[in-house]
């Protein structure tokens, strides 16, 4: 199933502050040598000489490990006309190779216990495996087999199409999914980062073979691929088995088209200070998304702005969350009874982001006064912030990262996005001590610098009748700071 949520929990966050000191360029890399490195105390990482990263957590008591293959492409690496191919690819993995019929695929996972699975993101494909320690050879000879191998059969291609058509007609009932989808188009207007992962109907309706080929070719490459691994695994295993199954996978695009598709996509996006608004007063709610540009996962200020998002805070009314959990907002908001819900996120991609706010309220009559003191809360982190409330929002941030970080899954998912998105992987430790050293002061100065008096992008879903105009908003974010 294609991984679409776009609010960053804190759950998570465990990327890099400084993002910080990348593996060395693979150009420099002895060619012909697999090259051992070592960042953290738990993770060992070894490059191979076409460029493919091998990065592993040995838990030598772990009976069971979870083994996977993050590629550093999704619907970002895509064009107008083939928006969607990343996420019908990922449909077509398990329909069968050249050795394996999809019948015999399904039964030797069956077989073995083990659990395979795979996701699209904007900027990420994976595709991963838990299995019983003696079973990861044969994992891992399925993920290359699928990786490599899947045959793409005309048939198969027809009856995917239906799938992923029913797919996109249930993420269009789902208002969040919706409403930030909207909020992309908006805010990347025109550029790869504002389409959609399951790309629009016609598009699904009409890719073909040669685009799912072409794409394979274009990113399923060494030097945008990282095999993970957490639990019973030893490093020097899972870099044998990397020899022998992904040695073989094309350093780089070799075609002058590849080339050329690789460098835009490395293009960082402008972000575009404007809204969208889908007006419908036969909804129950309205549903709004405001954002200013965020961080990217390499900015220095990534975890400052996982802090302040923190201070303004999560409340939902339908889940009985005290209104006094220490988040000025949820206190304000459940007062005056103007919302049903309201998230703050903080979504990082590679070279940029958005920080924002996403609301849900009933209170059709009130929605500019909702708007206005979420807006006027954001204006006072940028003078107003205390201590207590700073090391509220950082106790929960560091509780979040522990916690998310329970079984092989969970942290081979924190391996693979780290080292795919930054070059490494800093252990819960260094996290907790990077989160620790954020004061008010910090707080404050990223509020003023990312959030007080910026462009905003807001998309809007449902019965917006109340919500007023654009650029009364926009001034909303500087005059609330008199």
């Amino acid at each position: 199933m294609a991984s679409r949520r776009l609010a960053l929990n804190l759950q998570q966050a465990t990327r890099a502050k400084t993002a910080l000191r990348s593996l060395q360029p693979r150009s420099n890399l002895t060619r012909g040598l697999a090259t051992p490195v070592s960042h953290g105390t738990n993770t060992e990482t070894t490059t191979l000489s076409n460029g493919f990263t091998i990065a592993t957590e040995h838990s030598p008591w772990a009976q069971t490990s979870t083994v996977g293959v993050w590629i550093d492409a999704g619907s970002r690496a895509e064009t107008d006309k083939t928006n969607g191919t990343a996420h019908f690819l990922e449909h077509l993995a398990f329909k069968g190779t050249g050795k394996r019929s999809q019948q015999q695929l399904e039964l030797e996972i069956e077989n073995m216990g083990g659990h395979l699975n795979a996701y699209t993101s904007r900027e990420n494909t994976v595709y991963y495996a838990k299995s019983f320690n003696s079973d990861v050879p044969a994992t891992v000879d399925i993920l290359s087999d699928i990786l490599q191998n899947s045959k793409l059969e005309p048939s198969a291609i027809e009856r995917e199409r239906d799938v992923i058509l029913r797919e996109q007609e249930e993420v269009d009932k789902q208002l969040e999914e919706v409403v930030f989808d909207h909020l992309h188009a908006t805010a990347y207007q025109q550029q790869p980062l504002g389409r959609t992962i399951l790309g629009p109907k016609q598009n699904i309706q009409s890719i073909s073979r040669d685009d799912l080929e072409n794409y394979i070719k274009t990113n399923y490459t060494a030097d945008r691929m990282v095999l993970v691994g957490a639990g019973g695994v030893p490093h020097a295993q899972l870099v044998d088995l990397a020899e022998k199954y992904f040695s073989k996978i094309p350093a780089e695009p070799h075609t002058p088209a590849s080339v050329a598709i690789a460098a835009a996509q490395k293009q960082k996006p402008d972000f575009v200070g404007s809204e969208v608004r889908i007006r419908d007063d036969t909804m129950h709610t309205a549903n709004i998304a405001i954002a200013v540009e965020g961080v990217s996962w390499k900015d220095p200020d990534y975890f400052t702005a996982l802090v302040t998002q923190a201070i303004v805070g999560n409340w939902d009314r339908s889940m009985g969350t005290s209104p006094y959990t220490g988040s000025k907002l949820s206190t304000f908001v459940h007062q005056h009874n103007l919302a049903n819900s309201f998230m703050s996120f903080s979504t990082s991609y590679s070279d940029t982001g958005l920080w924002g706010i996403y609301l849900v309220t009933e209170a059709f009559t009130r929605i500019d006064d909702l708007v206005h003191f979420s807006l006027r809360e954001w204006t006072r982190l940028s003078y107003n912030v205390t201590s207590a409330e700073t090391e509220r929002a950082k106790a929960q941030l560091k509780a979040s990262i522990l916690l998310s970080l329970d079984g092989t899954t969970a942290v081979a998912e924190d391996i693979g996005r780290q080292i795919i998105t930054t070059g490494r992987r800093l252990t819960p430790e260094e996290v907790e001590r990077v989160v620790g050293s954020i004061t008010e002061k910090d707080v404050m100065d990223f509020s003023r610098r990312k959030i007080w008096d910026k462009d905003i992008a807001i998309s809007a879903v449902g019965r917006i009748e109340g919500l007023f105009d654009y650029n009364r908003i926009r001034s909303d974010m500087s005059r609330n700071a008199s």
